[in-house]
């Protein structure tokens, strides 16, 4: 049987899709500095690297994820998770290859993406990269009880080649509705062993790329899952509970990724404020030594007097001095703390 997704785009949907599409005419249209954008998208694939694999059981803190991607040992950490974080890393520069490409997807291509998730992991017990030959479960962890039963395996080929054969014909369809409906798909088929649905959710990446929905990669959709998983779990529940009417999960998917977006915008006008009153100090002649302390003022958004001594190695009175000169210069303000706390801090006149 043809994969056709049924679902009614209601208001929630065009909000959420109307929220995204702001996002992306403004990231679109902004003028952001490339190492900011570079920088930032680093730092979104960790978070998504780190939130995609703690979904599906992974032991590690972000503290350690941020460290093992950065090519550090951490002595302490379970050999399979970590090697489930790295393998996400290759997974995605394979998707990331497909930014703005009109290239079919293909299984191939699907399978290629699960092969570089689970591989080495765990004895390669997930069967890297192939179709499932035998019934597999979805099991609550905490109770053992099985809350759902995918279809048997000899039907896994035929729906994912209805589904590679959708994704290839959904023109008609808004892209970021094609790729909330391939996630669910996938993880309905779950056609392997395990990694389905850390497979599931780079298939929609991989979507939102193709169609030109990047967004300078600098989303992070897992994270969002990961705050509200009983949300996200219901979610996809709810498509089983309604006759296979995917309309409740393409709600959900669009308000996840629609409040990514304006996470995302709202870092990003930031930026571009903190970039012009840094040029803006530059061009009023304020030195490399006032300027390096307003830097680390605009990227903490506050600062006492310690923290700026720890932070540049300077002295207590050199960086009052500088502190006085960009206060005078109405780059910064002083504040107080609370009106019990006397401790001064400072922020930037943004």
């Amino acid at each position: 049987m043809a994969f056709n997704p049924k679902f009614t785009i209601t208001s929630d949907i065009t909000a959420a899709l109307t929220k995204i599409e702001r996002a992306r005419g403004f990231l679109d249209a902004a003028k952001l500095s490339e190492d900011w954008v570079h920088a930032m998208s680093e730092r979104a694939l960790v978070l998504e690297a780190h939130y995609t694999t703690h979904i599906e059981g992974s032991r590690l803190t972000l503290a350690q994820s941020e460290k093992i991607l950065a090519g550090k040992q951490v002595k302490d950490a379970d050999p399979d998770d970590t090697r489930e974080l790295l393998n996400y890393r290759e997974a995605f520069d394979l998707v990331a290859d497909y930014l703005g490409s009109r290239e079919p997807l293909t299984e191939g291509l699907i399978r290629e993406i699960h092969r570089r998730l689970v591989q080495g992991v765990r004895g390669d017990s997930a069967d890297p990269g192939a179709y499932r030959q035998i019934q597999n479960y979805v099991v609550n962890s905490q109770t053992g009880e099985v809350v759902y039963t995918p279809p048997p395996a000899n039907e896994v080929p035929t729906m994912m080649a209805e589904l590679v054969k959708w994704l290839n014909q959904a023109a008609k369809t808004h892209p970021v509705l094609v790729s909330g409906a391939a996630q669910f798909q996938l993880v309905h088929i779950h056609p392997f062993l395990d990694g389905n649905g850390r497979t599931a959710r780079l298939l929609s990446t991989l979507c939102l790329y193709r169609a030109g929905y990047d967004f300078k990669r600098l989303f992070t959709i897992s994270e969002y899952y990961d705050r509200d998983r009983q949300g996200y779990y219901q979610a996809i529940q709810s498509v089983r509970e309604r006759d296979m009417d995917m309309t409740k999960w393409l709600e959900y998917f669009t308000n996840s990724l629609a409040v990514q977006m304006s996470e995302v915008k709202e870092k990003s006008e930031a930026a571009i404020t903190k970039s012009g009153l840094m040029a803006k100090a530059r061009k009023a002649g304020i030195k490399d030594r006032p300027l390096a302390i307003l830097a680390f003022i605009l990227n903490q958004s506050r600062g006492t007097t310690q923290e700026i001594e720890s932070a540049l190695k300077l002295n207590r009175r050199t960086v009052q001095r500088d502190l006085k000169l960009l206060i005078e210069k109405r780059f910064i303000r002083e504040v107080s703390a609370s009106t019990t706390d006397p401790t001064k801090f400072y922020q930037p006149r943004l």
